[in-house]
């Protein structure tokens, strides 16, 4: 499950209008809660054609992730991301960085950066549809599209980057909650291979 985690803090936007449903999607992990759900994410090569896809449960908060997979778990605080591959009964740790990132839920769910227009519109059955605009040559994404159900937690979020490449983040049964302490604590084995590759490590 090659995904990396992008976490960033919500900033200031360009609304080109009133954004109700998006703001208030923002003010929930602003809150401290923590949006749950089994996903399902696709990424499409606009070069070569393929695609990859991986599966499973994810929480995702202001400033941190959790994905667990059918092998492996992940998590990402924003500075450090840790992988645990129950087959390989390995540990990885390293250095999160944000530019390398190829998957980014939390991150599109607070609007990405400054640099990005926000605009809001209805859909169909009660649903919300919100898109993340940038201009700049230098933004990870061109586009993000981000569904909300009638609910108002996300159903789906479809970003474009600079080279065309499309990914896609469904997902089912999402709620928001409360979160527990050690929610995104990530324990491996006492006999678990560790490999730290951080620039600083201690």
């Amino acid at each position: 499950m090659a995904l990396l985690a992008i976490i960033a803090p919500a900033g200031h936007f360009l609304h080109a209008q009133e954004t109700p449903n998006f703001d208030e999607l923002k003010n929930k992990f602003e809150d401290g809660q923590v949006f749950y759900a089994q996903f399902t994410h696709r990424y499409e090569d606009s070069f070569t054609g393929e695609t990859q896809q991986n599966s499973g449960e994810i929480w995702i908060g202001r400033d941190q992730y959790k994905i667990v997979g059918s092998t492996q778990v992940m998590v990402v605080d924003g500075d450090v991301s840790r992988v645990y591959d129950e087959d390989k009964n390995r540990l990885i740790i390293s250095d999160y960085i944000e530019e390398e990132d190829d998957f980014a839920p939390s991150r599109m769910l607070q609007g990405v950066d400054e640099s990005y227009r926000v605009l809001e519109s209805a859909g169909r059955n009660g649903t919300t549809e919100i898109v993340l605009q940038s201009d700049d040559p230098f933004s990870v994404f061109k586009t993000v599209t981000i569904m909300l159900s009638p609910e108002g937690t996300p159903s789906e979020i479809q970003a474009r980057d600079q080279a065309e490449n499309i990914l896609t983040t469904r997902f089912s049964d999402g709620l928001f909650m409360n979160p527990k302490s050690e929610l995104f604590d990530l324990d491996a084995p006492d006999n678990a291979e560790y490999i730290d590759l951080r620039y600083n490590t201690q």
